[in-house]
């Protein structure tokens, strides 16, 4: 299970880039994430939760609560011969244009930080609030 280290990984980025734009709180981050980047949406989105909802010193108050929202990118494969497009999931690398194997995925695996929605000022409810009820993730 990447997905957590994944997690860890724009938690970092998202909360350096709020601390240097003096947000509070960030209220939500948005990530676009292409269907065949080998990140499991709803694995990521379980991750999210624990990890923004975790008990912690001051420094994870920034990011406490955020909620993640989780754009899909069609993966998208371009042929090389026919000067097509169509969708890698449903024909992987044949197109079913020509039937070449002449083909490059063009979109689908990317994994970018879209979006980080800040609070004017940090949330009363996340203030001093440390869960130590909140279970770690566990993935079936």
């Amino acid at each position: 299970m990447h997905e957590l280290s994944v997690v860890f990984s724009v938690i970092k980025d998202v909360t350096e880039v709020a601390r240097e734009n003096n947000a509070p709180h960030i209220n939500s981050v948005t990530i676009q994430l292409g269907k065949v980047s080998g990140v499991i949406p709803s694995y990521l989105k379980d991750c999210w939760k624990w990890a923004v909802s975790r008990k912690g010193d001051k420094t994870d108050d920034i990011i406490r609560g955020a909620e993640l929202i989780v754009e899909p990118i069609e993966a998208i494969t371009f042929c090389e011969d026919c000067k097509q497009t169509y969708d890698t999931i449903k024909y992987a690398k044949v197109c079913p244009h020509c039937g070449s194997e002449n083909t490059f995925l063009y979109q689908g695996n990317e994994f970018m930080i879209k979006e980080i929605q800040v609070d004017d000022e940090m949330p009363a409810e996340f203030a001093n609030q440390i869960d130590e009820d909140t279970p770690s993730p566990v993935m079936e």
